[in-house]
């Protein structure tokens, strides 16, 4: 099923209302983040793609997450400071979310891309096209620079 983002409306960092449509024409890598996962070293490599690809109309948007091992504790304000002073991450940091159970949006819509089902661990990630279509699933473990993950992300924004 492809599955489309366009009407997905999240919350940014100051509250504010947004649809993943505003982002229709880039190419967007939603994110499910945590500061005391075995993935948080993660951010670096996000935040290196973000600088080689963000001119080339890659947004990365980072959603922390408390759902897997309580690692996602601290408040949005604590979480944005630890992502600027270790990792100096320029992307973008949105609202606490749910990824699995009772899941919060982009989650809902999300977890229906196969394998449909909720997100397995914290740093799962989403590539989604400049049409709003949701193009490729990564699991956690696969690594920002994993070669297939450059090539879904080069061939997306040659698109």
């Amino acid at each position: 099923m492809q599955v489309d983002v366009q009407n997905t409306t999240v919350l940014s960092a100051d509250g504010s209302s947004i649809q993943l449509g505003e982002y229709s024409g880039e190419v967007i890598l939603v994110v499910n983040v945590a500061s005391y996962c075995g993935n948080t070293a993660q951010y670096e490599d996000l935040q290196k793609l973000h600088d080689l690809y963000s001119t080339k109309g890659l947004r990365i948007l980072a959603f922390p997450c408390n759902d897997f091992g309580k690692q996602e504790p601290d408040s949005l304000s604590e979480i944005k400071d630890f992502c600027t002073t270790k990792y100096g991450i320029k992307f973008e940091i949105y609202e606490k979310v749910h990824a699995k159970g009772n899941t919060t949006e982009p989650y809902t819509t999300l977890n229906k891309v196969e394998p449909e089902g909720d997100v397995e661990w914290n740093f799962e990630k989403f590539l989604i096209g400049k049409d709003s279509k949701v193009i490729a699933r990564f699991k956690p473990t696969v690594k920002p620079f994993d070669e297939n993950l450059i090539a879904a992300i080069e061939v997306a924004l040659d698109s």
